[in-house]
């Protein structure tokens, strides 16, 4: 990228650079913004994905301010909030919570909410909230123990990865499943380009 377009993943998500790469997309820098993903009180999880993301960026944005480097790149953040009505999964960290979650997801639909959040080398500020619906198969317990013993819930929000073995239980989707993954590929694209971000330069010479 030219020094005009920097580019600068607020994540330190795998997941999501990994998607970006499909897009043709390498980051200059990954810097994760550490920031509190508390729940407000009766907060709704599509508020919550949209004030994350931009507390993100924001504060990477902070962080970059008179960088020579980066001070002028685009910033961009993402966060997911997996919800069955109103109520907002955690991201697994122990058995427990992967147990519960799964419990809670088994048989039933659920949403997977995604707040993006653009900072232009300008300080312009640009926002998406992007919602997929999926329904889970009613887990049996073999099914139930064996992913939990995978370990490949751990730091997923709602204890489960639709990229990995979990996919298998998905009965249906309606939306964007890169979405579920971690970051909505069309609308991601869609936001950089509407900003002037030059998202095809690489797709020639890269093979895309």
């Amino acid at each position: 990228m030219s020094d005009q377009h920097k580019f600068v993943l607020a994540s330190g998500s795998p997941r999501r650079l990994s998607l970006l790469g499909q897009i043709g997309i390498e980051p200059d820098s990954l810097l994760p913004a550490d920031v509190d993903e508390t729940p407000l009180r009766a907060e709704h999880p599509r508020s919550l994905a949209r004030r994350l993301s931009r507390l993100k960026a924001e504060k990477v944005a902070a962080e970059l301010k008179g960088s020579a480097e980066l001070g002028k790149a685009y910033i961009l953040s993402a966060d997911t909030v997996v919800a069955v009505g109103r109520r907002i999964l955690p991201k697994a960290e122990i058995l427990d919570d992967a147990t519960a979650c799964l419990r809670l997801l088994s048989g039933r639909s659920h949403r997977v909410y995604t707040g993006l959040c653009l900072i232009t080398p300008a300080g312009k500020l640009r926002q998406d909230l992007i919602e997929t619906r999926v329904r889970f198969k009613r887990l049996s317990r073999e099914e139930l123990e064996s992913y939990l013993a995978s370990g490949e819930w751990r730091g997923k929000a709602g204890g489960y990865a639709i990229q990995g073995l979990a996919g298998s239980f998905i009965i249906k989707l309606v939306g964007s499943y890169t979405n579920v993954v971690g970051l909505p590929l069309y609308e991601t694209l869609n936001l950089l380009q509407g900003e002037g971000f030059p998202v095809y330069a690489n797709w020639q010479a890269s093979g895309h």
